[in-house]
């Protein structure tokens, strides 16, 4: 389901509408609705055969007036500087509604991951940071893993940073191998954050978990801790997840009407979330078409692959069963589609929202990092828990009482924050 949306036109007609709602001054819009700083560059690396390749590389920094930026790098070979803008905005509202002291930024290179040998994806990752030593860091800027980067990765850029500023950082990157100063329940977070949500948005529906099924786009690292959250933690059963085959190059769902198991999938996926058709089919599994999970009969729909994935020509597949969409991606409806999820009564937990326990832990990641002193897997669940049932329920009040869809409510919580912190420090 190919995406011809603009990742940041979307971004700020979602940003004008609310705005609106809010009555913002012009002034205070202009500042929000671009980023502050825009960073494009060139990373020469040597390849292993020898030759010289050269990579674009973006770091988008949209707002820091709550803290530093905050926000992953992705390598995707059609990564555009407006995706980045557009990430790198969102992750400010992220931020902003989950109640952490950080702004928003985003990074890209335009790359196919799978293409690069291990020691390739090691020089290009430190020459990233080459590139942008100056301009990230705990006080400043601080990135992490997204699609198609790894906490390795993160571990290569975190070591070249420490090099080049001539001290031990740990805390320039988040999402870092644990025993490399990452966190415990790193992995598990954002998955984990999405059935928080979906957790309470079930109870305020007054619908029983256990008798609740789902289906999920995607099956990266989002999409299996979902799965695995779904069945672990509510009891509900997920009937299918979609997948990109590197082999086909193209999308499938995996279906399974008595349930998935999410750990025997994860057990035939590389590292790059392509799955094993082979064995799927051989363990009582169904190949359908890349759409056949979003017209799914199932309670609640879990789109956790790439941007403008509901859209105004998907969103009419969606079964009229549907009580719940979960935003586990960024950006996965865009606003014609939203209109129209609206309009069927469907409750919708905004992304940056709904995905957001991923840059709650990678916060709390920091944290660990300051203080030198590293928290168990249950302590950083449990804190992740709290905050983000805590934002599920002030973006929920904000929505009953402004009579709002719940994405509008979102962005009313986040914007107010981000607006109240500029003008504390006297930027407004």
């Amino acid at each position: 389901m190919a995406s011809t949306t603009n990742a940041f036109e979307m971004a700020q007609a979602q940003f004008d509408h609310v705005a609106e709602l809010l009555q913002l001054d012009p002034e205070v819009r202009e500042i929000l609705r671009w980023p502050l700083r825009e960073f494009q560059f060139r990373i020469p690396v040597r390849m292993d055969d020898g030759t010289l390749r050269v990579f674009q590389g973006f770091r988008v920094q949209h707002n820091d007036a709550r803290g530093p930026n905050k926000g992953g790098i992705r390598f995707h070979p059609a990564e555009t500087i407006d995706t980045v803008r557009a990430l790198a905005t969102w992750m400010t509202w992220k931020c902003a509604v989950v109640d952490i002291p950080l702004g928003g930024g985003k990074g890209g290179v335009i790359v196919d991951s799978a293409t690069l040998s291990t020691n390739e994806k090691e020089r290009l990752v430190r020459g990233y940071v080459q590139q942008m030593w100056k301009n990230i860091g705990p006080r400043q800027d601080v990135p992490a893993p997204d699609v198609g980067t790894s906490p390795q990765m993160m571990g290569w850029m975190m070591d070249e940073y420490s090099k080049l500023t001539g001290q031990y950082t740990p805390g320039v990157i988040t999402g870092k191998p644990v025993g490399g100063g990452g966190s415990l329940g790193r992995t598990e977070a954002t998955g984990f954050g999405v059935i928080y949500t979906v957790r309470e948005a079930l109870k305020y529906l007054k619908l029983d978990p256990k008798n609740c099924t789902a289906a999920i786009q995607g099956f990266g690292n989002v999409a299996q801790y979902a799965a695995i959250g779904f069945n672990q933690f509510l009891g509900g059963k997920v009937v299918c997840v979609s997948y990109w085959d590197r082999e086909d190059r193209i999308p499938y769902t995996v279906s399974k009407a008595d349930g998935i198991d999410p750990h025997f999938l994860m057990s035939i996926t590389d590292q790059y979330g392509s799955i094993d058709k082979t064995r799927a089919k051989e363990a009582g599994y169904v190949i359908e078409d890349a759409e056949a999970w979003i017209s799914k009969e199932v309670d609640v729909l879990i789109p956790s692959a790439l941007e403008g994935q509901i859209n105004v020509e998907s969103v009419h597949k969606i079964h009229p069963r549907v009580k719940v969409i979960a935003e586990g991606a960024n950006g996965p409806t865009t606003p014609e589609a939203d209109k129209v999820i609206e309009e069927k009564g469907i409750f919708m937990i905004p992304d940056f929202l709904c995905n957001a326990g991923g840059v709650t832990v990678s916060y709390f990641e920091g944290v660990q990092n300051d203080m030198n002193f590293y928290w168990s897997k249950e302590e950083v669940i449990e804190k992740e828990d709290q905050k983000m049932t805590s934002a599920f329920l002030a973006v929920l009040e904000m929505s009953l009482k402004e009579k709002v869809y719940m994405r509008d409510a979102a962005y009313m919580v986040a914007i107010a924050r981000v607006v109240k912190a500029m003008g504390l420090r006297g930027w407004i």
